[in-house]
């Protein structure tokens, strides 16, 4: 049975967290105090100063949290300070995306390679990723030594490519299609759904169309 991850809305907070502290070196200070990010972020401060505890790090009275450390030990308690080799199955335009956010190489996530089964994408790249035959998966899993995909497959083959990946020796699955995969205990599965954030977006822009005060 795979073990249980607590505190997950506390982990979920810490990126946003590191990109305030990311800025605030940028911007040579020496300090943040977690009063700082939650207002940057809207929240309590002592919920701030909870979510950062999980890391480890502890403040310092009046001065806040060392920027440099505070950077270093978010990363640590992520596993960002090392880098993960991934793969992305299915070069479609979702794939297209994902495989040109920068944002990843500052989370130590490097996608080596792409798969896809039409023939008129193998051979190319997707942002520089080059795109393999979806059938040559397993020999190049190996050789990536990637223990991460991430998957934007047509909804009809998110199954049956996932047990391809998972006898390749994939361990972690990032799903960003609307099925819900049947993996072995020792395999992880992150959905993805994007639209629970635009079902999000749509009830706060109804509930400020409906606001008397507004």
């Amino acid at each position: 049975m795979r073990p249980k991850i607590t505190a997950v809305p506390s982990i979920r907070r810490l990126p946003s967290y590191l990109h305030i502290i990311r800025q605030a070196r940028e911007d040579n200070q020496e300090y943040i105090s977690g009063t700082v990010i939650a207002q940057e972020l809207d929240l309590e401060p002592i919920q701030v100063r909870k979510d950062l505890a999980i890391t480890g790090i502890v403040g310092k009275p009046k001065k806040g949290y060392p920027v440099v450390a505070l950077m270093a030990a978010i990363e640590h308690f992520l596993g960002w300070d090392e880098v993960q080799q991934a793969i992305l199955v299915g070069a479609g335009n979702l794939g297209t995306a994902l495989a040109g956010y920068q944002e990843f190489q500052y989370h130590g996530l490097h996608i080596a390679a792409a798969f896809d089964q039409d023939k008129s994408k193998i051979g190319t790249t997707i942002r520089g990723v080059p795109v393999l035959a979806l059938a040559t998966l397993a020999e190049y899993v190996k050789n990536l030594q990637a223990c991460i995909a991430i998957l934007t497959v047509p909804s009809s083959e998110a199954q049956s490519v996932t047990d391809e990946l998972v006898a390749a020796g994939i361990c972690a699955i990032w799903n960003f299609t609307n099925v819900k995969l049947k993996v072995p205990d020792h395999v992880t599965v992150q959905r993805e759904d994007l639209t629970s954030g635009y079902a999000m977006l749509c009830l706060q822009m109804n509930a400020y169309k409906n606001c008397d005060e507004c």
